[in-house]
């Protein structure tokens, strides 16, 4: 009897052993016919028994019906949105913690995984674009956990946070991104439209000098920065930082251009002239500059047709024609800036409003109507 024993009790675990993959086997059978549908029943049974729930071939198994699903156009509708590519990924993340990367079935789960990083992506770009934000942030976490030094993932959860309006979130993914040295200027204006939200001027400064370590010559942040300085009453060392960048780089028209602004903004006109000349003499495409030299211009031949209309008869007599002939002399050397504005900026409403009015100051009626089209 003992012998007896002994030689059925392997065949009992063998048996046993085929019934506990029997819906593994199952499962990957169905899977190979196209039937996605009862693969995923099977291998849902097979992930929750207690004879095959740390098998880590059930669980690679699973991951991949999952992920087939969600790729296909007809059984992702039996899924919701981003769920295929969700327990596909934990499901290889199980199989690679039960038997290790250097297995068999973690290496092959581990490829998968690197596979699907497309997916993940998509899946929250899609939720982003149905507003539905927790979705796509929970995408965008898996692929960022696939690829941890992929930067993209990480900048589409902070646009996603942003648009959530957790500010705090978004703020911790740009940030993330800083740390880790992903270049961008639009990086910077977002952590700075930010901090504006937050009403954190503190907050802000400290974007704007980060910014500029490492864009020294970015216009938009020379101009927060020396906006922060003029708002604070320290115009002229705004003008100083600006003319210390001009000093370490004096051909680029940019500077010159912010230059010119900040004269503006400090009432000195005649310098203000100067330095948008210097810009468009650097870069003849410098839109700033060149609308900016029209404006001088403009606003030059407006304040004396203003004196014009404003005298009386006696006075018009003695000056008004030619203080009318000086108007139009100025409204004509307005109108070459803002045509090559016009040819930088096609678009630009602005552009074509400042032409029109100085067409007519000169009597271009023809010009003037064209610009109203």
């Amino acid at each position: 009897m003992k012998k007896l024993v002994l030689t059925i009790l392997p065949a009992l675990a063998f048996h046993a052993a085929v019934a506990q993959n029997s819906a593994v086997n199952n499962a990957q059978l169905l899977k190979k016919n196209g039937t996605l549908d009862k693969a995923k029943v099977e291998i849902d049974k097979a992930i929750t028994n207690p004879k095959t729930s740390n098998s880590a071939k059930a669980w690679y198994t699973r991951g991949e019906i999952y992920e087939d699903m969600g790729q296909s156009p007809i059984y992702a509708k039996l899924l919701q949105p981003g769920e295929g590519a969700k327990v596909a990924f934990e499901s290889y993340q199980k199989a690679i913690a039960l038997e290790g990367k250097d297995s068999d079935y973690g290496k092959q789960a581990s490829q998968r995984l690197d596979n699907m990083y497309g997916l993940a992506l998509n899946a929250g770009v899609e939720n982003y674009n149905a507003q539905k934000y927790d979705e796509a942030l929970a995408s965008y976490r898996m692929a960022q956990q696939i690829r941890p030094q992929d930067t993209t993932a990480l900048l589409y959860a902070a646009y996603a946070s942003e648009a959530k309006q957790d500010l705090g979130q978004a703020r911790e993914n740009y940030n993330k991104l800083v740390a880790i040295n992903y270049k961008s200027p639009q990086l910077y204006e977002r952590l700075l439209r930010i901090a504006r939200q937050e009403k954190n001027e503190a907050e802000a400064q400290k974007v704007v000098q980060q910014a500029l370590q490492q864009y020294p010559t970015n216009k938009v942040f020379l101009l927060e920065d020396l906006n922060m300085a003029l708002s604070a009453g320290r115009g002229p060392e705004a003008i100083d930082k600006i003319q210390k960048a001009i000093a370490a780089d004096p051909n680029n028209s940019n500077l010159y251009s912010v230059l010119g602004s900040v004269y503006e903004q400090s009432k000195r006109p005649e310098e203000a002239l100067a330095a948008h000349k210097k810009a468009v003499e650097l870069d003849p495409k410098n839109f700033d500059s060149q609308f900016n030299l029209g404006v001088y211009y403009f606003n030059k031949g407006a304040d004396i047709n203003r004196t014009v209309r404003n005298m009386d008869v006696k006075t018009y007599q003695l000056r008004g024609k030619k203080l009318e002939a000086d108007s139009k002399k100025f409204m004509e050397q307005a109108i070459p800036y803002f045509e090559t504005s016009l040819q930088i900026k096609p678009d630009e409403a602005a552009v074509k409003s400042a032409l029109q009015k100085a067409y007519l100051s000169v009597g271009r009626k023809a010009d003037a109507e064209r610009m109203m089209k």
